[in-house]
């Protein structure tokens, strides 16, 4: 599956609509974006990955990356749009209690694991 990543910029916040599914193969371009991103001291960056349905570690070290470039400008990062299984990635690894998430209220949660 492809992965596809908007950025639309607007009141001096840096949005990206993430798109598809992100793995080791997918990975490296998302990083790339995001890595295209200038940083400077207060920005605001909003991650929507309420069109992402799978997500594995990889994903996961890319955001972690990010957030760690993003807060070292005390910047601010915040991940929206998480479905239930991609919420639980965040849960298990104990990122949600660091990183700000705003999870889709009773997103779907796909059974087709």
């Amino acid at each position: 599956m492809n992965l596809q990543v908007e950025q639309i910029d607007k009141d001096l916040v840096h949005n990206f609509k993430i798109i598809g599914e992100i793995d080791i193969y997918t990975a490296p371009k998302l990083k790339e974006h995001l890595a295209n991103l200038e940083q400077a001291e207060g920005m605001e960056v909003e991650l929507d990955l309420s069109e992402v349905n799978y997500m594995d570690s990889t994903g996961l070290g890319v955001f972690v990356g990010f957030y760690k470039e993003v807060t070292a400008n005390n910047g601010s990062l915040v991940i929206k749009g998480l479905n239930k299984r991609l919420y639980r990635l965040f849960e298990i690894t104990g990122l949600n209690e660091i990183m700000q998430i705003e999870q889709v209220e009773g997103g779907e949660d796909d059974a087709s694991v």
